[in-house]
């Protein structure tokens, strides 16, 4: 299988603060992998290494084969990343539908029309406001727009963040929909029980460094390190 993201042994720093402790990790393509850990474990800060918005100290990054740390954000995401960050960056200002006309026309499957289809609410309001919507329909949005440039890589940074969890489920299925197609994804979330449904493999930072590196199925099954590793209930 070959790998669409490589990382291997990130050292990033926020001014002082020593973050990540040589993170490594790949996505093959077609792959979905979840990365977990609690909050403040490194997740966002390896997100953000990836993308080029921090870049390490040391370590490297390499996507679709090429060597890529420390380049600006626009020319990683140019090269086919598609990133979702935590918190839904969508224009507020802007109707849904002129939400969708930023990202540049890319040639693929994923188009305004498919994305309506996949997202019949973000349709029934294409008129409103992006600040008028709900947490959810935010979250569609912004993967929406994300999806709009037809990457082939997409990461997803606590996409259930905030949202009643009949949202989350329905979140959820968008991103089983799109491994269905194909798509190689990254999928960062606070909740393991979720994840672990949909990824075919995991890892689990804790303060800053790789605590487990292996299929989702095998720590899903062990319970009591998911609570550990994850600090998740039963019931997700």
């Amino acid at each position: 299988m070959s790998a669409v993201l490589e990382v291997d042994g990130l050292q990033t720093y926020y001014g002082k603060s020593h973050i990540l402790h040589g993170v490594s990790l790949t996505v093959g393509a077609g792959e979905l992998v979840a990365l977990l850990g609690r909050n403040g474990a490194g997740k966002t800060t390896t997100m953000r290494s990836i993308m080029g918005l921090t870049a390490p100290r040391a370590g490297r990054v390499r996507l679709f084969g090429q060597e890529t740390t420390g380049r600006p954000p626009y020319r990683v995401a140019s090269l086919g990343v598609g990133y979702v960050p935590e918190g839904r960056k969508i224009f507020g200002h802007l109707t849904v539908h002129e939400n969708l006309l930023v990202p540049p026309e890319t040639k693929g499957p994923w188009t305004i029309e498919t994305v309506y289809q996949l997202f019949p609410r973000l349709a029934e309001r294409r008129t409103s406001k992006g600040g008028r919507l709900s947490g959810g329909e935010q979250e569609m949005l912004a993967i929406a727009r994300a999806l709009l440039l037809n990457p082939k890589l997409l990461i997803l940074d606590e996409p259930s963040q905030g949202l009643a969890p009949v949202i989350v489920q329905e979140v959820m299925r968008t991103v089983e929909r799109m491994k269905g197609e194909g798509m190689s994804i990254l999928l960062v979330e606070q909740n393991a029980f979720l994840a672990l449904q949909l990824a075919d493999r995991a890892y689990v930072l804790s303060d800053g460094a790789v605590v487990y590196d292996g299929a989702a199925a095998v720590l899903q099954a062990d319970r009591d390190r998911m609570e550990q590793l994850a600090g998740v209930s039963h019931h997700g």
